[in-house]
């Protein structure tokens, strides 16, 4: 049976539309959190009612994006039945286990510990309730710890191997899952991309308040925090993303090349282009600016060891098909008779690569008819696309650096109690706000589109993870997600934006003369009629 490859294309945009809504929320929740539990803590210690008072104001905000992570993040996880059933069959046993402890953790532990930090003021002492802000900081993060061991399995595939009786990937080894050096290095490097968008996310809004002169005490301070927990997680970012380099040399070359639009092999070690025009057609890459070493070093962590081009790549990986050739056969042969030895010894020593063979389902049905033809269209659509990454990943990483001098120029302010008195700063502070959210969409775009055309590395390609629909059921569940996550975003925007031009002042928290304010330990109102008894 061929492959709909609308179905595939449909499905696959379907999962990413999804996928990059959903990462608009969980980097804030990740960061916000943290400083929320830094400005508790110096509450706790100093005992000073504007610390107290800044933890309310940003956890309001906090908790509507919390809100809407969970909202946008539960869709998700109904897609792997819907559009992609075979791709849930085939690894379920690998890719179950830590989706459903990042379940577990989101919806039990985080959400108890969201419900006694919004409910516990009044309920709870000073240290019980700085412990719950500091246990929910550390529980998100380990929530998204397990959603990114899922993903670095997608990543490189280790402590699983495939079984032909069941047809399926079965764990072998759950430690090698959950230690995956991938899933190190992703965790690290997207938790501190997380903490840039929360520090950004303070620095611009206390910004707007400090240009229009309101909240100056609370929005200093809050600068303050932002300033020193952003500098510390924009170099960890830039560290965390050089592992994150070496860790794609080692298991994905392809992308590797591909994010450098390296054609043909460097000799050792390989430059890093600064620019350039990729060429696909002519497999070339024009007006190339590079710098020496620089891709070498970060690569391979060597001066003698090169970096596979693309073209080297696409030869290879026809070698492996042919090998993945002979381990389909051996699969079939064991699957009518699970005791042929020569079968059996086979697929032991060619099951590496019957994936590569599993790319030839996309041109003709059994894959041992494959023509050469055939096998050199599905070694070619191996190779993302390379301007789309080429150009992602140096945005990307353009504002990283950017974001270390912002941050750096912050906290030189602060430390000279001088940040509302440059206007030219405080606008650029604040029209800097959307930035990290491109980073890290483009990051999780260079992640994912690079891994293209698989779904599992070497194991499972995409077009053959889907459900068997029509095209026209895609469309359907298509539009209505598209319908439903953009009411959810007006929704976000409108309570994001009201609360933050309201601020502190016109809901109550500060400052702590305003009559309107709850009682020593209550929790802010921020309905319309409060604001309006507090600011006639």
């Amino acid at each position: 049976m061929m492959i709909d490859s609308d179905v595939v294309t449909l499905s696959r945009l379907q999962f990413a539309l999804t996928a990059l809504y959903h990462f608009l929320f969980v980097p804030l929740t990740l960061g916000l959190v943290w400083i929320l539990a830094i400005m508790e803590s110096v509450y706790v210690m100093t005992g000073r009612e504007v610390w107290k008072r800044m933890v309310q104001f940003w956890s309001v905000l906090f908790g509507i994006n919390f809100a809407m992570g969970v909202a946008t993040g539960v869709t998700m996880e109904f897609q792997f039945g819907m559009n992609w059933a075979y791709y849930s069959h085939y690894v379920g046993d690998v890719f179950g286990t830590p989706l459903a402890i990042e379940g577990l953790m989101a919806f039990f532990l985080e959400g108890t510990l969201v419900g006694l930090f919004f409910m516990g003021w009044t309920r709870l002492s000073r240290v019980s309730h700085l412990l719950v802000t500091w246990f929910l900081a550390l529980g998100t993060n380990l929530s998204a710890l397990w959603i990114l061991v899922a993903n670095a399995w997608m990543q490189n595939p280790v402590g699983a191997k495939f079984n032909p009786q069941t047809m399926r990937m079965e764990v072998t080894s759950f430690s090698e899952v959950l230690f995956n050096p991938v899933a190190q290095a992703k965790f690290v490097h997207t938790v501190s991309a997380g903490y840039v968008v929360g520090s950004m996310f303070v620095l611009s809004i206390s910004a707007w308040y400090l240009l229009r002169g309101r909240n100056v005490d609370f929005a200093r301070r809050s600068m303050t925090v932002a300033a020193s927990f952003g500098l510390a997680a924009a170099l960890s970012v830039v560290v965390l993303g050089d592992e994150s380099g070496y860790t794609i040399s080692e298991n994905q070359k392809m992308k590797m090349a591909a994010i450098e639009a390296m054609w043909d092999t460097e000799p050792a070690p390989a430059s890093f282009s600064l620019f350039g025009i990729p060429d696909v057609q002519n497999r070339t890459t024009h007006y190339a600016v590079r710098i020496p070493w620089v891709m070498g070093l970060i690569g391979t962590r060597s001066l003698d060891t090169p970096i596979p081009g693309i073209n080297n790549l696409v030869r290879d990986t026809k070698g492996k098909i042919s090998d993945g050739l002979l381990a389909y056969d051996a699969m079939l042969a064991l699957r009518k008779d699970p005791n042929d030895k020569h079968a059996t010894s086979t697929l032991a020593r060619y099951d590496e690569d019957m994936g590569y063979a599993l790319l030839l389902k996309r041109y003709v049905a059994d894959p041992r008819q494959a023509t050469p033809a055939d096998i050199d269209k599905a070694a070619d659509a191996t190779i993302p696309n390379v301007p789309v990454l080429f150009w992602s990943f140096r945005i990307m990483v353009a504002c990283g650096f950017y974001f270390i001098a912002l941050f750096a120029y912050s906290f030189w302010l602060a430390s000279k109690r001088q940040l509302e008195r440059r206007r030219w700063y405080l606008k650029l502070a604040l029209w800097s706000l959307p930035l990290p959210w491109l980073a890290a969409e483009l990051g999780w775009i260079v992640a994912e589109y690079g891994r293209q055309p698989w779904a599992i590395e070497g194991i499972l390609p995409t077009a053959l993870g889907v459900s068997s629909l029509t095209s026209g059921q895609v469309w359907t569940s298509l539009g209505g997600f598209v319908l439903f996550y953009t009411l959810l975003a007006v929704i976000d925007a409108s309570l994001m934006t009201r609360y933050a031009r309201q601020g502190p002042d016109q809901l109550g928290i500060w400052p702590p003369g305003n009559p309107h304010l709850p009682a020593e330990g209550g929790t802010p109102a921020v309905d319309d009629t409060h604001v309006a008894r507090a600011h006639p």
